[in-house]
């Protein structure tokens, strides 16, 4: 089933006409009517606003072979950035990391302290590699400097 096919049932089966679900979500009617007739892919932030709306995930909305309505909506919707950023390969690599994650805390293997401290690890690694990006990535037009002391 494509995108806009799933858009319709789903609306469809919680009986909403695309003016109750544009009023829902915030999307124009003219946009869900595109969205449905001609399969066109919004914005994440549109997807997002779809998949609350029609209570199903964001997976579910863009993969054709996804029957799963229920799957993890944050999930889905950062595997989708992660795709938009770095191509399939890189959404790949980012949903095996959430599996093993996942795996290692459903398995019950790990007390609460080596929990904690598994995430003060990614938070860590995430906010180091953040600020390596933004010192990376920001112009040079854009990276403010301090101002020079007047030398009287």
């Amino acid at each position: 089933m494509t995108f806009g096919e799933k858009i319709k049932q789903a609306r469809l089966t919680l009986n909403l006409s695309q003016t109750e679900l544009a009023a829902k979500t915030g999307i124009t009617e003219r946009s869900l009517y595109t969205y449905e007739q001609a399969g066109i892919i919004p914005r994440t932030s549109n997807i997002k606003k779809l998949a609350e709306a029609l209570n199903v995930s964001v997976s579910y909305l863009l993969e054709e072979e996804e029957t799963d309505t229920k799957a993890n909506i944050n999930q889905d919707i950062f595997l989708a950035n992660v795709k938009n950023e770095y191509g399939a390969k890189g959404a790949k690599e980012a949903s095996e990391v959430l599996d093993r994650a996942s795996a290692l805390f459903a398995g019950g293997e790990l007390d609460e302290e080596a929990k904690e401290i598994f995430f003060q690890s990614l938070m860590e690694i995430y906010l180091e590699s953040k600020a390596e990006a933004r010192t990376k990535f920001t112009p040079k037009s854009r990276v403010r400097r301090p101002k020079a002391k007047d030398q009287t």
